[in-house]
């Protein structure tokens, strides 16, 4: 064996012979080598904090660009987003209903279906009342094509309406059936007339109730062509219709609720539900349908039984792991969870008021009474910052402010059909 000492005193001789550029090259690797193992130990750290907490901080300084992004407005995930493959598709989204909770639900919308698609457009059919004024918070959407808020009357029922369906279980009969199924059909209306004007045709539909708040967003795995899909659950003997996607051709007959009713009235079918009509629209036409879990629940004031029976009603917490496909919900601290939950939810009829509840998904509110003291620090803490600070500004709006957003909607919108924006915003607030 050679004399390590004397290899040790040729070292530095042969490392100065060596050509500066291999040692420079040396130098280089070993200093990138060392870097990629500091910014993966870091971003190992990033990402584990950022699974417990979600703060919503400023974009860093790109080491690339040397510059900052702007600061966006929508809540930071621990993930980002993939790049959405219906960005190119033209989708228009249809929000139907009044606007009760929706300071709580509108920027759930907002945030998880309308910006999950950059080239949709929002269509908004509802009713006049003393709530219409928070839907000034839609002028945050990426584009308003039409909004239609009209004065409720009275539809005349005809013969074919009256066999049909069924006033049983209906809080408002028949009539408040016919004006469900105007709000959606209506919508529909909206598509045509914006279609046409500008010589195109939506590639699909998504069709949901203005009342639903929205937990995650609204992925992208769930338009399928000629499949038109809905919620599983809530299905009352029919389809779950609280909310629904599909190409165009499917969303033309799942939307056409009144329209379609001569047609059942041919087909012999009787004392129809929202639900079962819905269903048969469906399965009259050809159209297929599949049901599949979704990150929303219907936001209701209502006061139900607890615990509810077999026909009743379950009533979600908001704060409930999910997803919860549209089931009632509101926030409150459950009176229900975990082992409680599995005795009362396998009570109910699951061809009914059932939602799936196994694996701890689902949290119970003992709805029987009002919401208790203390919900909107509640709705805050599930909901997160931007969603409660938008909750915060409809409590804080004033007339003139509330006047001056429905003039810039206006302004933005294709389409506009409705009161003024006065008379809006006068239902709901006091002039100061």
């Amino acid at each position: 064996m050679k004399n390590p000492a004397k290899i040790l005193t040729q070292f530095p001789k042969r490392a100065l012979d060596l050509d500066w550029r291999i040692l420079t090259l040396i130098l280089i690797s070993v200093t990138f080598l060392t870097y990629l193992s500091l910014s993966s130990s870091s971003t190992s750290a990033s990402s584990a904090a950022a699974f417990v907490s979600f703060p919503s901080f400023p974009p860093l300084k790109s080491i690339f660009s040397g510059h900052a992004e702007p600061p966006s407005n929508r809540p930071v995930h621990a993930e980002s987003r993939p790049a959405n493959p219906l960005n190119g598709s033209r989708i228009a989204v249809c929000l139907v209903g009044g606007a009760r909770r929706f300071e709580l639900t509108g920027p759930s919308i907002l945030e998880r279906v309308l910006r999950v698609y950059e080239n949709s457009d929002l269509f908004l059919h509802s009713p006049l009342d003393a709530n219409s004024y928070k839907f000034l918070l839609l002028n945050d959407a990426p584009k308003i094509a039409a909004v239609k808020i009209f004065k409720p009357t009275p539809i005349p029922e005809t013969e074919s309406q009256v066999r049909v369906l069924t006033a049983q279980n209906s809080p408002n009969g028949i009539q408040g059936l016919l004006q469900y199924f105007n709000l959606v059909e209506g919508c529909l209306t909206m598509i045509k007339a914006y279609q046409e004007k500008n010589n195109f045709t939506y590639d699909w539909i998504i069709r949901t109730r203005v009342d639903g708040y929205w937990s995650e967003p609204l992925g992208p795995e769930n338009f399928v062509p000629g499949r038109y899909l809905v919620p599983p659950g809530s299905s009352y003997g029919g389809l779950n219709d609280r909310f629904g996607v599909g190409d165009y051709n499917t969303s033309v007959v799942a939307l056409s609720r009144l329209t379609l009713i001569p047609q059942l009235d041919s087909a012999g079918l009787t004392q129809l539900n929202s639900e079962t009509a819905f269903k048969a629209q469906l399965t009259t036409q050809g159209v297929a349908f599949a049901a599949k879990r979704l990150p929303f629940c219907i936001v209701t004031d209502r006061r139900y039984d607890f615990p509810p029976a077999r026909f009743g009603v379950p009533v979600a917490a908001i704060s409930s792991m999910g997803p919860l496909s549209g089931a009632k919900c509101r926030p409150c601290r459950p009176a229900c969870s975990e082992t409680c939950v599995g005795p009362i939810m396998s009570g109910l009829n699951k061809g009914w008021s059932w939602t799936e509840w196994r694996n701890d998904t689902l949290d119970l509110c003992d709805a029987r009474g009002a919401w208790e003291s203390g919900w909107e620090e509640l709705f805050d803490d599930v909901a997160g910052e931007n969603l409660a600070a938008a909750r915060k500004r409809i409590r804080a709006l004033d007339m003139g402010r509330c006047v001056d957003v429905f003039e810039e909607m206006k302004k933005r919108a294709a389409q506009w059909d409705g009161p003024t924006s006065a008379e809006i915003c006068r239902l709901g607030l006091k002039a100061v």
